[in-house]
């Protein structure tokens, strides 16, 4: 395979294409939602109609608005209609020639899509994941391509150290810097490993990229490995995620037919193999050490650190391990270069983070959006507030590991310093929505019990405290604690912030400790209450 055959192909796939397409959102939810169901009959009514020749149905990701859907759009008017039933497909049928039908559309003018800024998700529901040609057509594997003829390692790493990208898994950790750093560190071997592990409750980004685009990751990871001097590559994916595994697995396959992967690729020296290892979904395995345990074939458990993954992580050998979203991110940087990307977001988060928008908003869904916006543009503007207009209470980020903010911090950026400040974190990039229905006390609950049931037992803190705290919340949450136990609440928080091994634990009560912070009336009504009945 060359620049030549590439470009071939990508010709060879728009000449095929019909004069019109008719997009179906073929994401694990819109399939539970009947979405293959519209496939089938739309394909029905085309025959029937003697269209098929005219006409393309491509199952592509996630569309987006995932709370509005199934989702179909057709090309190339780029009219988007949601909440479609197989029984309005000859409606979008007759569509493609009259312009307009009865079905109802999405407004495209509305800043749930006007105020989006797709880099992670620029193919998602616009390809179709099973198909590499598709991915080549829309310019999949050309920066692969450049970065092996005209660039060195050292350039590459260079790229995304100026472009700022910062990982996407939560920490935010340089990425560049991590890159470097295993580059510089000495081994027989090195990896790159793919943390899909996402486990957070509410999220759903890693796996709508990897169902809507798996290409892009695996390009990504690609770049990474001769920017570090990698061959072998691993994406960890938890077994939650079938669909996201299985469109894996093929783009892996056809990547290699095609030697975009595997031995001396694009007729270079340079040799990359990935593999995929599916983990039994325990949440600690977010976590880089006990991930690498995991794919070692040992129980998930961290260890301490140092040393740090990038200088002895897999079999002892220098380790990259960056998430999905920041691999994603990869190809558009080296595409539109460093400078490029830094112009977006804030001084210190630089471009775009892709949000799984949930919880008590009328427009649930998948976005991407430039640092730096504030929380009230997402949920206000973006998210059109709640279903039935009850104010909003307060927004969650970040996960187990974050935090609750009130409405009251509503005009605070998106960025990680920000967040930080007002006790919560970025994250992978789970966003609940809570209305003013919403017990904070029983969200601290809901995630303390989680965080009790994920926890690997390796280290005191996180393996009692977790019992310990969710105990005390359900003695409040029942009425029955005093004032001594919220104290003991708070001393317990600080006690594993400070003591734990691993995230986990570190980060277990940021939820509690927030919704005490801004919500502390809530905790104290319920002793209040008990103190009242007791007399």
């Amino acid at each position: 395979m060359d620049l030549h055959e590439l470009e071939a192909i990508a010709e060879r796939e728009q000449a095929q294409r019909a004069r019109f397409r008719i997009f179906c959102c073929a994401a694990a939810g819109c399939q539970a939602s009947g979405s293959l169901e519209i496939k089938r009959r739309l394909e029905l009514v085309l025959s029937a109609a003697g269209k098929q020749a005219d006409v393309d149905v491509v199952p592509v990701g996630c569309m987006g608005l995932c709370g509005h859907g199934p989702l179909v759009r057709l090309e190339p008017t780029g009219i988007m209609f949601e909440r479609v039933t197989p029984a309005d497909a000859e409606e979008l049928v007759a569509a493609l020639d009259q312009g307009s039908c009865n079905v109802q559309q999405c407004n495209l003018n509305h800043p749930f899509f006007t105020r989006q800024y797709p880099i992670v998700l620029r193919h998602s529901g616009r390809i179709n994941p099973e198909r590499i040609e598709d991915y080549i057509a829309a310019g999949g594997y050309r920066m692969l391509y450049h970065v092996i003829h005209d660039l060195t390692p050292a350039e590459v790493i260079q790229m995304i150290t100026r472009s700022g990208l910062r990982g996407r898994g939560g920490a935010g950790y340089p990425t560049g810097l991590k890159w470097a750093t295993v580059a510089k560190s000495p081994g027989e071997r090195k990896f790159v490993i793919c943390n899909a592990d996402e486990g957070d409750p509410g999220a759903f980004m890693d796996r709508s990229v990897l169902e809507s685009d798996p290409h892009l990751v695996l390009e990504g990871m690609a770049i990474a490995a001769y920017a570090v001097g990698a061959e072998q590559g691993f994406i960890y994916v938890r077994g939650e995620y079938p669909l996201a595994i299985e469109r894996l697995q093929k783009a892996i396959v056809q990547a290699r037919r095609l030697g975009l992967l595997g031995a001396q690729i694009f007729e270079s020296g340079f040799n990359f193999r990935v593999d995929i290892r599916v983990g039994a979904g325990a949440f600690v395995c977010g976590e880089e050490t006990a991930l690498i345990a995991s794919i070692e074939g040992r129980r998930g458990q961290p260890r301490p650190r140092p040393p740090y993954p990038a200088e002895s992580g897999l079999w002892g050998m220098p380790t990259l391990i960056n998430n999905v979203e920041t691999f994603a991110n990869i190809s558009a940087i080296i595409e539109h270069g460093p400078e490029w990307f830094r112009q977006i977001g804030t001084e210190q988060s630089k471009g775009t983070k892709v949000f799984a928008l949930t919880g008590k908003i009328r427009n649930t869904g998948l976005i991407e959006v430039p640092m730096g916006i504030t929380l009230r543009e997402i949920v206000e503007d973006i998210g059109d507030g709640t279903p039935d207009g009850t104010p909003v209470k307060a927004v969650q980020t970040g996960g187990p590991s974050g935090g609750c903010i009130p409405a009251s911090l509503f005009d605070t950026p998106v960025d990680y310093e920000s967040l930080a400040a007002v006790g919560s974190i970025m994250g992978s990039g789970g966003m609940v929505v809570m209305d003013e229905h919403t017990n904070m006390v029983d969200v601290a609950r809901f995630y303390m019990e989680f965080c009790k049931d994920e926890s690997c037992g390796k280290c005191i803190p996180c393996r009692v405290g977790t019992v310990q705290l969710l105990n005390l919340l359900t003695k409040l949450r029942s009425g029955q604690a005093s004032t001594s136990d919220l104290q003991t609440i708070e001393d317990l928080c600080e006690l594993m912030r400070e003591t734990s091994l691993c995230g986990l634990g570190q980060s277990a009560p940021n939820p509690v400790l927030s919704t005490l912070h801004y919500f502390r009336h809530e905790y104290e009504q319920l002793i209040g209450a008990e103190v009242e009945h007791g007399g």
